[in-house]
């Protein structure tokens, strides 16, 4: 992998230690090219029917891809806004009572909590918390279903997959909030064997704002309730009020996927894919493991991780090292409520980024 030609790919790059893609994901030249021709094809040739034909090719060459990163079929990929709303559409539409409980892990995206929030408030349902690493082993009389994280948004830490696969195995549904390992780490849902799983697209694979993928298992397609239904939903949106739904995961698309954030999302996607995944996942990996040791080494305390590309570690002021270092032109953030500082790592950074934010922590 030649890493200075990706590197190369995003400006940003050239100003500032860019280290937040666990947020947002780096912008390319190429997704801004991309993203630029469809504006000035739709400025100059209209939007009529021509164009909501090319906007839905696009959106299958982009569910294509995500399908191919997540190891699924692009039938079971629904084309999403976000991982949240991807999470909203899956807790909303699972066949729950009240007096049934959703298991969940402590420390949980907002993204996340909303949803369970709705289904404690609107539909009855329990929700029960615990650490992440006993998630596997706390199921209760009236659970229902189980989610989690695939990597942890605070601390990178990774789920137990391999016992959660044998818990869906046994039949019970698990979802992932994948948004901090899509694009950052392999994701195969097969061995995972969740019944969702839910991803963002402007995170690790430095697409534009307002795009996601939800992936439903074969088994829950038919389980799994639309319930938020319009045009993207039905195979004959002519059939009026008794129109069919689509037979595969695109009764759950977002109605609102602009045409050129696909085509932003696409040319990002293919840039990365262009250098091998394995390649991404594997630099970012390593990038990861130099940071979180040459931080360990000057004293500060690293929050317990994975194998992911998120580090963080502990301050005594967040918010204020945080501006301190985007004054100095290295970009991290601060997780609120906690006091942990939170570097993203990906293929795209090098060491020099690495040096400038170990020289300005300390």
């Amino acid at each position: 992998m030649d890493a200075a030609e990706l590197r190369a790919a995003f400006p940003v790059l050239e100003q500032v230690a860019y280290l937040n893609a666990g947020s947002d994901g780096p912008v390319s030249r190429q997704a801004i090219a991309a993203a630029t021709t469809e504006l000035e094809h739709q400025r100059d040739a209209g939007r009529a029917t021509a164009h909501f034909e090319h906007r839905r090719e696009l959106c299958d060459t982009q569910r294509c891809h995500y399908a191919g990163l997540l190891g699924a079929a692009p039938e079971n990929v629904a084309l999403t806004t976000s991982t949240s709303e991807g999470i909203a559409i899956a807790l909303a539409g699972l066949p729950l009572a009240p007096g049934d409980e959703i298991l969940c892990a402590e420390g949980e995206h907002p993204g996340l909590l909303g949803s369970l929030q709705a289904a404690r408030d609107l539909r009855g349902v329990s929700v029960r918390f615990v650490a992440l690493s006993r998630i596997a082993d706390s199921l209760g009389p009236n659970t229902r279903a189980v989610t989690c994280a695939h990597v942890a948004w605070r601390t990178g830490e990774t789920a137990p997959v391999e016992a959660l696969a044998a818990l869906a195995d046994s039949g019970m549904p698990v979802l992932y909030d994948g948004a901090q390992a899509v694009g950052a780490i392999p994701v195969d849902v097969e061995e995972l064997g969740c019944a969702i799983y839910a991803g963002s697209g402007q995170k690790w694979l430095c697409g534009p704002d307002g795009t996601g993928m939800l992936y439903v298992a074969s088994a829950w397609l038919e389980r799994l309730e639309v319930t938020r239904r319009g045009y993207a939903s039905f195979s004959e949106p002519s059939a009026g009020i008794d129109a069919p739904l689509c037979d595969d995961a695109r009764r759950y698309d977002t109605p609102s996927l602009s045409a050129e954030a696909s085509a932003f999302a696409i040319a990002a996607y293919e840039l990365l894919e262009s250098f091998g995944w394995d390649a991404v996942h594997a630099r970012g990996d390593e990038l990861a493991s130099e940071l979180t040791l040459r931080l360990a080494e000057r004293g500060h305390a690293v929050a317990s991780r994975g194998n992911t590309t998120l580090v963080s570690w502990h301050s005594d002021e967040p918010a204020a090292v945080k501006t301190r270092l985007a004054d100095a032109g290295i970009v991290v953030r601060d997780l609120p409520g906690t006091d942990l500082l939170r570097a993203s790592v990906g293929a795209w950074n090098d060491g020099h980024d690495i040096d400038r934010l170990l020289r300005a922590v300390g």
